[in-house]
């Protein structure tokens, strides 16, 4: 390969990220909040702390509801807070 075609296949090349999740809001209009939660260990004390960041993502057809599990992955600002898209359910919350 030559130096034009690797930066031509490095420039189609597209990062998209994914992330798992649980819902907890589902109140806007073609978005929900996403809570995703991940383990890290404490640079100092070398606990095991939980670490969590809410993220909004697109729900097109308003499909998913509170406490339901699914995967979100990136995509192009849709607003100023929304920049990911509900890609699939993994696990649909259960019925109270």
């Amino acid at each position: 390969m030559t130096e034009t075609n690797a930066a031509e296949a490095g420039a189609q090349r597209k990062l998209v990220q994914t992330l798992t999740g649980r819902v907890v809001s589902d109140k806007m209009d073609k978005t929900v909040t996403v809570l995703v939660e991940r383990r890290v260990k404490h640079p100092l004390y070398g606990k095991v702390v939980t670490r969590s960041k809410k993220y909004h993502a697109h729900d097109e057809n308003n499909e998913f509801r509170e406490g339901d599990m699914v995967e979100i992955r990136s995509a192009r600002p849709m607003s100023r807070t929304k920049t990911w898209v509900v890609s699939r359910l993994l696990e649909k919350a259960r019925a109270a």
